[in-house]
């Protein structure tokens, strides 16, 4: 089995492979806005696989992590995406622990993401990780199907001292100093 190499996203030369793996990979449609929107606030939430040997991505997956409602400091899975010949070898499951670990040094209270409720491996991979399903989104998507809305709660820093109160103590990643980055998604509870 050929060696993987898992990286930051490290700039726009990073784009045109992030969008031929999401855009081959996923049934969402997505503007070269959207991505720029993941990429440029958080870049370091960003993540390549790249077989070694290669300058060829086969896995990627782009994040964000910004205060919800004003009290969770949430992290969202926007995209997921590895080439189908890659699959079962552990790819997207590293790519979620990767960018989890990185939203854990920045406080983050819980992950969410949307993936279609008939997915079956997605949730399989999401399940096995302690994802659980919150939600069924009704039509989510924009080819008609419904989504589920699954939710990884992480809970505070064990080696913390003094309990402080809850999310007190969790500041999200700094996102541009351009962007207003409340996330307060009407259909979210």
């Amino acid at each position: 089995m050929a060696e993987i190499v898992y990286r930051q996203y490290i700039g726009e030369s990073d784009l045109p492979h992030i969008m031929s793996l999401v855009q081959t990979e996923l049934s969402e449609p997505y503007v070269i806005y959207t991505y720029r929107y993941f990429l440029h606030q958080w870049p370091q939430l960003a993540f390549l696989a790249i077989p070694a040997g290669s300058s060829v991505p086969i896995g990627v997956i782009v994040c964000k992590q910004s205060m919800h409602k004003h009290t969770a400091n949430r992290g969202y899975i926007a995209m997921l995406s590895v080439n189908k010949s890659w699959r079962q070898r552990g790819v997207a499951s590293t790519l979620v622990r990767r960018s989890i670990e990185v939203m854990k040094q920045h406080g983050v209270d819980e992950v969410v993401l949307e993936t279609e409720y008939d997915n079956t491996a997605a949730l399989a991979l999401y399940e096995s990780l302690g994802f659980i399903r919150e939600k069924r989104l009704y039509r989510f998507y924009l080819n008609g199907k419904d989504a589920f809305r699954l939710v990884l709660p992480i809970p505070p820093d064990e080696d913390q001292d003094t309990p402080l109160p809850y999310h007190s103590h969790r500041q999200p990643i700094k996102a541009s100093p351009f962007a207003y980055v409340i996330d307060e998604d009407e259909d979210d509870d």
